[in-house]
């Protein structure tokens, strides 16, 4: 993650902070998201030697994700087994219906504000058929997860940064 701050800094991103080891990023950029987008895949591919799908949201995104958890507040939604998936791309229409055929028993699926929502029930993601290519390809483009606790803790991190 190192690494991937000082790339940042070497392109002009100002205040790059990471979240844990999978790439949760976050920068101040005066670019649209596609431009960054484009920015960070090139420079990754340069840098790492292998493609990597870049997806990129906006703080008031991010918060609209937060709010619109189709399973807050539901006692069964375990926050580690409940996962926010953003594709690259916008939301393929019928995304969480394509993949309910193959949610397993005490697995839920959900789409809102752009994104889906798989609630793997007590067994988790290990045992799921709901599998990263079947969640990309029901999805419209590659999309990156993350469980609710993460969800939250990067939420706390854009706050923590906006009152800067």
């Amino acid at each position: 993650m190192a690494d991937l701050r000082s790339l940042c800094v070497r392109r002009g991103l100002e205040r790059p902070q990471t979240y844990i080891q999978s790439g949760n990023l976050l920068v101040d950029a005066n670019r649209g998201g596609a431009a960054l987008r484009r920015l960070l895949q090139k420079e990754l591919a340069g840098r790492f030697g292998f493609a990597v799908d870049v997806v990129v949201r906006t703080a008031a995104e991010w918060q609209r994700y937060v709010e619109a958890n189709p399973f807050v507040g539901d006692i069964k939604a375990l926050p580690k087994m409940l996962h926010l998936y953003l594709p690259r791309d916008p939301l393929k229409s019928g995304a969480a219906k394509a993949l309910e055929p193959r949610a397993q028993s005490g697995e839920r699926i959900g789409a809102a504000a752009g994104a889906l929502w798989i609630d793997y029930g007590a067994h988790g993601v290990a045992g799921s058929k709901l599998s990263p290519a079947l969640i990309d390809k029901a999805g419209g483009s590659p999309a990156t997860g993350r469980n609710w606790n993460s969800v939250l803790k990067i939420s706390k991190m854009i706050e923590a940064r906006a009152s800067k």
